[in-house]
């Protein structure tokens, strides 16, 4: 095991630094450092329809501080009656009733929310017990409590599998018991207000962490019986694990860094084989990244770019099963930080970002011409975007991470647009 001291390449870094890199779940902080909100909800609108889209706007929350999960982790509860969102003010985790349009919490904070089962109404999370990191699970219709295992080091835990047996996550070899994050370092205790907003100094802290070579460990943890294994370890910065989504043995994490420094996406099965590279570089500055499932685990897609000047943006795909892929290509106005797709794989959706700030709808525009389409080439089409929601008044350091409801009819985000954030939905049909 290694026990040497940590590469001198962090001496810059900064333990504080580090909790801003890719944090897409709450970070835990102890009740006496929780901020409490500063006022209420009821000076800001309730609903409305976006005059500039026609589209019906709905603050889904409100307690200010109140965010949805990261757009790629599972939000719903396998009916897609529920969703889960996360409070600030003491980091506890909550569920809205879709159908009501009413909220309730499940696990008083502090607690970091991982995801819900995909098989039960059951919410995954970490909590601390001393300095000790423990998962537990609650079913969120019946308050049926769970201790899982205590994680074998300190580090983040991302996902758990399609029929609830596994959950991933990783931890950096040789750093002493501490809060973790999902960099893969620890951090002390920490007054930050938001840990989904994006450092300014991001790039340069992701360089750093990327040169430190920092040996990792990727483990799974049975979650009937509670115990670990190793399966991967290496020097690249493992991250942002999630589970297939239909098939319990694939994973999909990513080497994280600088998109245009990393091969990032892969796959891998839990019993360590297949370990596969889903997008391998073949230009300077060429970048793919923020992957996400399609909802029936049938794709890999990711956002695929290509040197300033080339003009070529994409939704890209790999076919699991046939190793297929598909490319639609966008412009401007489908920029987003995320895109995602519908449950049906028919549409998509974007959050937009600082140069086109819009929560947009994007349609598919396939390619009319098959006749050259041979057996190894990548199948094209274009996307067409549709407004949603005027964004202007948003700070996008702070990522709405956009996704459909189990219907299709809606699609969440977060948002700061009134200055504390709150969860909101707007309606894929125009009103």
């Amino acid at each position: 095991m290694f026990t040497g001291k940590l590469p001198s390449t962090l001496g810059a870094f900064g333990l504080s630094a580090a909790i801003s890199l890719s944090a897409s779940l709450p970070i835990m902080v102890r009740a006496d450092t929780a901020p409490t909100p500063a006022t209420d909800a009821t000076q800001y609108p309730k609903s409305w329809i976006d005059p500039d889209t026609g589209h019906r706007v709905t603050r889904l929350t409100d307690i200010p501080g109140t965010d949805s999960l990261y757009f790629n982790d599972c939000g719903f509860t396998p009916d897609g009656n529920e969703m889960v969102f996360t409070i600030r003010a003491d980091f506890s985790s909550a569920v809205l009733d879709l159908r009501t349009m009413k909220s309730r919490v499940v696990v008083p904070g502090p607690v970091r929310t991982i995801c819900l089962g995909r098989k039960t109404p059951t919410v995954f999370y970490v909590k601390m017990e001393g300095e000790l990191q423990v998962l537990y699970s609650t079913n969120v219709d019946t308050g049926e409590t769970r201790r899982i295992a205590p994680l074998p080091a300190p580090g983040p835990l991302y996902t758990v599998n399609a029929d609830e047996t596994l959950a991933v996550g990783t931890y950096v070899l040789g750093h002493p018991p501490s809060f973790g994050g999902r960099a893969g370092l620890p951090f002390p205790n920490t007054p930050q207000v938001d840990p989904l907003e994006q450092d300014l100094k991001k790039g340069t802290l992701m360089e750093q962490r990327l040169a430190a070579r920092l040996p990792i460990v990727m483990y799974e943890i049975d979650l009937k019986t509670g115990t670990s294994k190793t399966l991967l370890t290496g020097t690249d910065w493992f991250n942002h694990a999630q589970f297939s989504p239909s098939d319990p043995s694939l994973l999909m994490y990513c080497h994280e860094g600088p998109w245009t420094l990393v091969d990032r996406i892969w796959s891998i099965h839990t019993d360590g084989t297949q370990n596969h590279l889903v997008h391998h570089r073949m230009l300077e500055l060429e970048r793919a990244g923020h992957e996400w499932w399609s909802r029936d685990g049938r794709a890999i897609w990711y956002q695929l770019g290509y040197p300033p000047g080339m003009g070529l943006n994409c939704l890209a795909c790999e076919d699991v099963t046939t190793g297929a892929r598909i490319w639609y290509s966008y412009g401007h106005d489908s920029s987003s930080i995320h895109h995602n797709i519908s449950p049906d794989g028919t549409i998509f959706c974007g959050d937009g970002d600082k140069s086109n700030p819009w929560v947009v709808l994007c349609r598919v525009i396939p390619n009319p011409d098959r006749n050259t389409l041979g057996a190894h080439l990548v199948r094209t089409g274009t996307l067409k975007a549709e407004r949603l929601v005027n964004m202007s008044k948003h700070n996008y350091l702070l990522e709405p991470n956009p996704m459909f409801t189990p219907d299709q009819k809606m699609i969440i985000f977060r948002s700061n647009m009134f200055g504390p954030t709150y969860v909101f939905g707007v309606e894929v049909a125009r009103n």
